[in-house]
């Protein structure tokens, strides 16, 4: 290891309305050994266990002579281990890793078609934000290593997304993760994929070659680091270029969402992005057709006004409406609504109920076509059909018993 003695590394955050987190000064020394000032309103109770960890990161890293200003704001364990590891690497040249155990209830994977109406949003360097999202359940909570977090704190912001991916629980929801553009993105991913993300955020995304990129470097690390579940991509699409290139994008290996991001959109049109969206019916229609051409899930930007419920309502109807599966999210009071309007209506239950039930009806009397009344139902009818009944199922509004009941009161 290359010592680096006259250089200073403060991280994390500290100061008025901080909690949940730390700051760490810290520089090297040649004598004296560890000299370590620990500032904690709960150093009474937690003061003992906060210099055996620190001490013990510092042994890791082989540090003897250090001086150390530990301000503690009602840090756990994770988030002490994250920031100190941040501080030792900015000082030292190393690859040397200080990782805490894996949460057992982390170590899931997620499937292609998985549902995904809502994403909610947290800065990759806000640890209190991180503790407890999943208790909201979202379908999928996305760490974000880009704009959420500001240039100079990207690096220690890495560390801090790559504890929270092994020790904190998100209870089930999709662990995705926001990289940032490519190709500065693509360092990013050694922070991740070693740790059980599931899926990449890509933003900016404007060709295929981005996405080339990213896949070539992730397949290096699982085979690195023996990793064998999948990793899924959701490139964003933010600019008229990403529009025009929506189907290469969208047929991109392991691509199984694209999403829209209208804010950097509407700017890169020069135009104010507005509630009804005229501005951008044609990129999102434009992006809504290539997925549906390449068989993937369609996701819509988020909706910035968290105090205005009801504007949030029409704008997911009319996200449905044009063929989205699912927004964004910048609040948990904003996943509920988002879930309610994405999921299947009553007129929609019943329709896909009678037409699975044509399907069977036909299949079990040997017919190779199927009809509702005059109508001929298409294999593709049938299968939207029967999506429509695997979510009412999923998301409780059905009983998966529905066959039976149709069939007495028919």
């Amino acid at each position: 290891m290359d010592f680096i003695t006259d250089k200073q590394a403060a991280i994390g955050n500290k100061g008025k309305g901080i909690r949940s987190d730390c700051f760490v000064t810290m520089e090297l020394a040649n004598t004296g050994g560890v000299q370590l000032e620990l500032v904690s309103k709960v150093e009474s109770m937690y003061g003992e266990d906060i210099r055996k960890l620190l001490l013990e990161i510092l042994a890791v890293y082989g540090i003897e002579h250090t001086r150390i200003l530990f301000e503690d704001s009602g840090a756990l364990t994770p988030v002490i281990a994250a920031r100190m590891e941040a501080a030792i690497r900015q000082l030292i040249s190393t690859d040397k890793e200080f990782l805490l155990p894996m949460l057992d209830e982390n170590q899931y994977s997620t499937s292609r078609d998985r549902n995904r109406f809502s994403r909610l949003y947290l800065p990759g360097n806000t640890p209190s934000l991180m503790i407890n999202a999943g208790i909201h359940k979202p379908d999928g909570i996305i760490l974000d290593l880009e704009d959420a977090v500001a240039p100079n704190k990207k690096y220690e912001a890495c560390f801090l997304v790559r504890n929270a991916l092994r020790c904190i629980d998100f209870y089930g929801a999709e662990r995705m993760v926001r990289i940032n553009q490519v190709p500065a993105g693509l360092d990013d991913l050694t922070f991740l994929v070693p740790h059980n993300v599931n899926l990449i955020l890509v933003p900016k995304c404007e060709s295929a070659g981005q996405l080339r990129l990213v896949n070539d470097r992730i397949e290096e690390l699982k085979t690195e680091f023996d990793i064998k579940n999948e990793i899924w991509l959701m490139p964003i699409i933010e600019s008229a270029l990403g529009v025009l290139k929506a189907l290469e994008i969208a047929e991109s290996r392991n691509v199984v969402a694209v999403a829209i991001g209208l804010e950097d959109y509407t700017a890169d049109l020069g135009t104010r992005r507005t509630q009804e969206g005229s501005e951008s019916f044609f990129a999102r229609s434009m992006v809504v057709n290539a997925c549906k051409a390449a068989g993937i899930q369609a996701i819509d930007s988020v909706f910035s006004d968290v105090a205005d419920i009801e504007a949030l309502r029409q704008t997911v109807i009319r996200s449905k409406a044009l063929g989205f599966d699912g927004m964004g999210c910048i609040h948990p009071r904003q996943i509920k609504v988002i879930h309610e309007n994405f999921a299947p209506d009553d007129a929609e239950i019943e329709k896909a109920k009678k037409i699975v039930n044509a399907f069977f009806e036909a299949t079990s009397k040997g017919l190779g076509v199927v009809s509702l009344g005059t109508k001929m139902i298409d294999p593709p009818v049938v299968k939207r059909a029967q999506k429509v009944i695997d979510l009412a199922v999923t998301m409780g509004k059905l009983n998966p018993g529905w066959r039976n009941e149709f069939l007495k009161v028919e």
